[in-house]
């Protein structure tokens, strides 16, 4: 864990403003439970006043019971003993209705949890889809997501139960009080006194928990990756063929040990004091048991009053520590929420723009304009100065070495980043001006790295055009464009199998034909006009790339395509193109051009061809 030297004073004083400010979030929690249910909210809410009243009324009654019954004994008759019976019948009743009061309460939780964590998983969610991809890059941003999601389904309703909770030991504490003044002052003083120590102690460790549980969420990310990489499929190839298990598993045991040991430290530290000023609320206890037992047999108070003053201070004690308690759980949940609503409030950083769904020069194509980017956190560009233009019908390859920028360079064409300087123009509008769902209409990607999604194949392909996901004639023809509806009706389902290992009946494929389905997805989108496709053959054979590109030149002559590709095959088919070196242009141009330039294409070309004479 790292240490940073601070003054004392200036910790002292903000750790008072956090605390202070702690509770900030208590009011939006109660606010999200009344949303999630209102008629549940009022039911949890009635039933905690209920819970509240109910055991003092029951230790009053008591009190009434005993004393009835020593009046019988005192001066008998049928008169007096039915008088001790109603009392007992009427604490039965009381004590019936509590139990119910209890019940009503976990029934009403319960179901509100349900509810709850659903509501604030799908906030959570629902922001991450507002969010850019420099978000999900960045790791700090990504451990304050995980965080938010691992307490998302407890903590909002463990506030509001606790702020409810706070309520009803309020009204217990009034009425043990109401009860206990009737004997003394003091004896009220008491059972507050009693109580502070351990409150003091808990709030303490409460914050002690949270800084552990946010200083190691990269490690528990780790550990989640590492349990990821040991029981998912898509990972137990390798590592059962390079021997990785016994590796992987006894850092997931490393990682753990260090989590348990800081772990055991708090909880070990937390017990030991807790059981110590456990001790002072005894003590204190015992000390009124005797100062009541003496009033009474000093005859100054009546037996049945006696048992009603010790079982009223023993609750009133335990009413107070609840009430503490809760304070202290509500600081700590409070402390948690700030994580969730930290993320709930993370606002991307984009720009203003005109928001505009056409642009104002139309057929003009794509322009790159002196386009720079670095990545957040990054020192040396990926793209360094990139001026370039791409026509309509016109098809684009980019050349380089791993790492020269040709990936980065379609993230800001489809303004998954946006540029450090320079501007991306399309149809003569800057990018940053365009409707963002407008704008992405307009582009189809297929990239390196493509999502294997463990639906069917007709709902993968479909995924490239959400408005006609199900649309079972547009997954035919887009599988015809990718060459992937031969294998596709020889599968056993059809466009209606499974894929994927994850769910029952999953069909894997090869490389090759995962391949021909992100394609086929990118197809799916027809009214797209700029097609990328980022390494789109690489798992096929060289007969199934020169038929997928021999189409694309004849059944897309009006649309703009850029091409990634290692295969210079293939890199010859395009009109224009442009070998990137380090982030900048290095060459630019047609194939006959480049070769006659005798640069680095030429060599590349020649080194590539080689290998097959």
């Amino acid at each position: 864990m790292p240490f940073h030297h601070t003054d004392p004073k200036t910790e002292q004083a903000g750790g008072l403003r956090h605390a202070l400010g702690a509770f900030r979030y208590s009011a939006r929690a109660m606010g999200l439970v009344w949303q999630t249910h209102r008629g549940l909210t009022v039911a949890l809410a009635a039933l905690t006043v209920a819970a509240g009243l109910l055991p003092a009324a029951i230790a009053y009654v008591g009190q009434l019971i005993v004393d009835a019954v020593i009046q019988a004994t005192e001066t008998p008759g049928e008169a007096a003993r039915w008088a001790a019976l109603r009392w007992v019948l009427v604490e039965g009743g009381l004590v019936a209705i509590y139990a119910g009061v209890q019940r009503g309460l976990s029934v009403a939780d319960a179901l509100l949890k349900a509810q709850l964590g659903h509501r604030v998983n799908v906030m959570i969610l629902e922001k991450a889809l507002t969010l850019e991809l420099a978000d999900f890059e960045d790791a700090e941003f990504y451990d304050r997501l995980t965080r938010a999601r691992r307490q998302a389904a407890a903590r909002p309703l463990s506030l509001a139960r606790r702020t409810l909770e706070l309520g009803k030991q309020i009204i217990a504490l009034v009425s043990y009080a109401g009860l206990l003044l009737t004997f003394s002052g003091w004896a009220v003083l008491a059972v507050i006194l009693a109580a502070l120590p351990a409150f003091i102690a808990e709030a303490y460790f409460a914050q002690s928990a949270f800084r552990l549980f946010s200083w190691r969420a990269p490690e528990t990310r780790r550990q989640t990756y590492l349990e990821t990489a040991l029981a998912r499929e898509d990972y137990a190839k390798e590592v059962k063929l390079y021997g990785l298990g016994p590796r992987l598993l006894q850092r997931y045991r490393a990682i753990f040990e260090g989590l348990y040991g800081e772990d055991r430290r708090l909880t070990l530290r937390r017990g030991l004091w807790g059981y110590l000023l456990a001790l002072v609320s005894t003590a204190a206890f015992y000390g009124a048991y005797l100062w009541i037992a003496w009033t009474a047999m000093a005859g100054a108070i009546t037996l049945g009053a006696m048992t009603m003053y010790l079982a009223v201070f023993r609750q009133g004690q335990g009413a107070f520590t609840a009430l503490l308690a809760a304070v202290g759980g509500m600081y700590e949940d409070n402390l948690y929420l700030s994580d969730l609503y930290a993320y709930l409030h993370h606002t991307p950083q984009a720009p203003e723009g005109a928001n505009l769904s056409e642009g104002s020069q139309p057929g003009t194509g794509l322009r790159f304009e002196g386009v720079t980017f670095t990545y957040p956190g990054a020192t040396t560009p990926a793209l360094q100065d990139i001026s370039l233009h791409l026509a309509p019908g016109q098809k684009l390859a980019l050349v380089g070495e791993n790492g020269s920028g040709k990936t980065t360079l379609i993230k800001l064409m489809t303004r998954l980043y946006r540029p450090t300087a320079g501007r991306i123009l399309l149809d003569g509008l800057p990018l940053d001006d365009w409707d963002l769902a407008a704008l992405r209409r307009r582009v189809s990607v297929v990239f390196q790295d493509f999502v294997r999604y463990q639906l069917t194949v007709g709902e993968n392909i479909g995924a490239g055009d959400e408005a006609r996901f199900e649309d079972a004639e547009g997954h035919r023809a887009a599988a015809r464009r990718g060459q992937a509806d031969a294998f596709i009706e020889a599968l056993p389902g059809g466009y209606d199998t499974q894929l994927g290992r994850w769910f029952k009946d999953g069909r894997e494929l090869s490389g090759g034909q995962w391949q021909k389905i992100a394609l086929s997805r990118a197809f799916m989108r027809a009214e797209a006009d700029i097609l990328v496709l980022d390494e789109p053959t690489s798992a096929m054979d060289a007969e199934a790339e020169y038929r997928l590109f021999e189409h694309l030149r004849q059944h897309a002559t009006d649309k703009m395509a850029i091409l990634i590709s290692h295969r210079f095959s293939t890199v010859r088919m395009a009109d224009a193109i442009v070998v990137l070196e380090r982030g900048r242009v290095l060459e630019s141009g047609d194939h006959e051009a480049l070769m006659a330039a005798g640069g680095v294409y030429a060599r590349l070309f020649s080194l590539q061809a080689a290998g097959y004479q």
